[in-house]
């Protein structure tokens, strides 16, 4: 990994609003946004309250008294907030008590216990809407329809005794209303901006969902058999619940090619579709030192002078180097599956980095099968909160990991990086081959967290570079190229490269951003073009 880490045409949507095929559709003249979810309640909770007092040592007189409502010593943040700083800081550098005839300072001492109960302010579940498509199937990331297709909108109500009034939106500026499901047609149009969506829902609650907004694309080709249309429709929404979209398309705003996506970009129907059969020299070398390899017909031991498999040892290694590349196959294809990244990216790139060898690396100080540094991490953490959130507990307390990464002090950052880093790292002395394969396998997880990181980032470069949507910027597919850029060279050499670009006044893609990629980063030309092969 790098040293940072850190068209057919757009289509529109129209929409047919025929009133004999849909009764229940009427539009409006104007309509206000909604005033979104307001759902609150007042619950009684019994729980047991635990009696603490914070004592002198001297006269053994009550200092403070705090009420708890859990097992255990107060925690440090309930003593500060019922007692005070100046009490807590008395408590906290109390030393330990060795002689009972004279101590200084405060203790806790637990008193009681008793059933309580108070009433709290709990929120109720808002209406939920979602949209699908009716009659169209999967193929490659976009959704084929031999008919006319059709875009459902489903509110729901959580809440017994309630229902839907009505469902509301806005498409191309149109308004229109429905009931509890809507199913409108869709049809293709040639707006390269494509088409804006925007849907909510209203209770009898008297409140609303959350306003909620979708992009959808409709092409129809006539490229089948003489006189039949195929629609193809791609929705990029939250709300989508529908087969699944191509990686990191919602968060750039960005449509996969028509026709599907690259092969790199891919994941197969099973993991065999991952197998591989490539000779590599390095992976070959770490067999033959381990002993996994007979290389005793080789007169020069399988090794050139300069340390490399000779040609006779990779020669002798290749049926292990075979094994090997494709022994973490099943875990790429379970970790693609569910989060969301193509698995032939992740091989493609553990292929790149470490030819599959889940070491500390030979040029610098990067670990596992995706070479992972702590500036890496740095962007890991940074750039993917919902990995952060799970992932900070395990390193440091809860009430730190409340904070957002960027707002910790820069030791607990430190410490979340190398923590991360040692974590992808299979190197182990002690263990069969020197590799602690179980922790090569969980590491997949946490690459592929980290090329959603960097997804991320990029949008986020490319928006504040060009002020638009990504998918407005440039093409599904090499916006994956900047993606692996930023991850390879770092975001310093993308920004470059992009700002360059646009004041070239050149077109945002591959061919005129990779030119312009600075001398330090022109590495990363050769690294994408590896990856994306």
């Amino acid at each position: 990994m790098g040293r940072w880490r850190v068209r057919f045409l757009w289509l529109g949507l129209a929409m047919a609003m025929v009133a004999s095929a849909f009764a229940n559709l009427h539009a409006s003249a104007k309509q206000d946004q909604p005033p979104g979810p307001d759902r609150a309640a007042l619950v009684t909770v019994d729980y047991t309250s635990y009696d603490w007092w914070l004592t002198n040592w001297e006269d053994n007189s009550v200092a403070c008294e705090l009420f708890v409502d859990h097992e255990g010593s107060p925690t440090y943040n309930e003593i500060y907030k019922s007692c005070g700083e100046e009490l807590y800081q008395s408590w906290a550098f109390t030393k330990p008590c060795e002689s009972f005839s004279y101590c200084e300072g405060y203790y806790l001492h637990f008193v009681d216990s008793a059933p309580a109960s108070r009433t709290v302010g709990v929120s109720l579940p808002a209406v939920q809407i979602w949209l699908t498509l009716k009659g169209c199937d999967l193929v490659s990331y976009t959704n084929v329809c031999i008919q006319p297709p059709l875009l459902v909108i489903t509110a729901e109500e959580p809440l017994p005794n309630e229902n839907i009034l009505k469902i509301e939106g806005m498409l191309n500026g149109e308004p229109f209303i429905c009931k509890a499901e809507c199913e409108l047609p869709l049809s293709d149009t040639n707006d390269e901006d494509g088409i804006e969506l925007d849907f909510w829902a209203y209770s009898s609650y008297g409140d609303s969902s959350e306003p909620f907004h979708a992009k959808i694309r409709v092409v129809i080709l006539d490229d089948t058999l003489p006189g039949e249309r195929t629609w193809y429709v791609d929705v990029l929404s939250s709300q989508w619940t529908g087969s699944p979209t191509a990686s990191c398309s919602q968060t750039w705003e960005s449509f996969p090619p028509i026709y599907g996506v690259p092969a790199w970009l891919t994941t197969p129907v099973d993991a065999n579709g991952l197998a591989s059969d490539i000779p590599y020299s390095y992976l070959a070398r770490n067999l033959i030192i381990q002993g996994l390899v007979d290389v005793s017909n080789c007169p020069d031991s399988g090794f050139l002078v300069s340390g490399q498999a000779s040609i006779c040892g990779l020669e002798a290694a290749q049926p292990q180097v075979e094994q090997w590349q494709n022994r973490f196959d099943e875990q790429i294809y379970t970790v693609a599956g569910e989060s969301g990244i193509p698995a032939q990216l992740l091989k493609n790139l553990f292929s790149r980095e470490s030819q599959f060898w889940p070491g500390i690396g030979t040029e610098g100080p990067e670990a596992g099968l995706g070479q992972l540094t702590l500036n890496g991490a740095d962007t890991t953490l940074l750039w993917n909160a919902s990995f952060y959130s799970q992932y900070c507990p395990l390193v440091l307390d809860v009430s730190v990991c409340q904070k957002p990464y960027a707002l910790l002090k820069p030791a607990f950052q430190e410490l979340l990086q190398s923590a991360l880093v040692r974590s992808v790292n299979a190197f182990c002395g002690d263990c069969p081959y020197g590799l602690d394969l179980e922790q090569a396998n969980s590491s997949v997880r946490t690459f592929a967290e980290t090329l959603q990181a960097n997804c991320e980032q990029t949008g986020h470069i490319v928006q504040n570079t060009f002020k638009a949507a990504p998918g407005l910027v440039s093409d599904y597919d090499d916006l994956w190229r900047f993606t692996l850029v930023n991850y390879n060279a770092g975001s310093g050499c993308l920004i470059l490269a992009l700002q360059d670009t646009r004041k070239a006044g050149e077109p945002v893609d591959w061919l005129h951003v990779s030119a312009h990629l600075t001398p330090v980063c022109k590495g990363a030309k050769d690294y994408v073009s590896d990856i994306s092969r």
